[in-house]
């Protein structure tokens, strides 16, 4: 499994690699075929305190899945993608 991270406008330190990769290797306790993630991880300018946004794209074989999510932390987003990503992997898998 291959996973890509983009941080956009700013550096990403490596807990938060870390933190993104192990929670994208929990998924593949659902499904073992997952190919490979692109993972992009954006500030945006915003009035609100919700301007961390974390977009996931994974490849299953026969299948493309994508998740995007704002919060106020990337870790929080990156639950919440988590979340969705695991639901779409459990309908491609069942």
């Amino acid at each position: 499994m291959q996973i890509q991270i983009h941080s956009i406008h700013f550096d990403a330190d490596a807990s938060l690699l870390d933190f993104v990769k192990a929670k994208l290797d929990k998924l593949l306790t659902y499904n073992n075929e997952i190919q490979n993630f692109e993972v992009f991880l954006r500030v945006e300018k915003s009035d609100t305190r919700e301007n961390k946004v974390v977009e996931v794209k994974a490849h299953v074989p026969g299948k493309d899945l994508f998740a995007k999510k704002r919060s106020v932390s990337f870790e929080a987003a990156m639950d919440e993608v988590h979340e969705a990503l695991r639901r779409q992997v459990m309908k491609v898998h069942a």
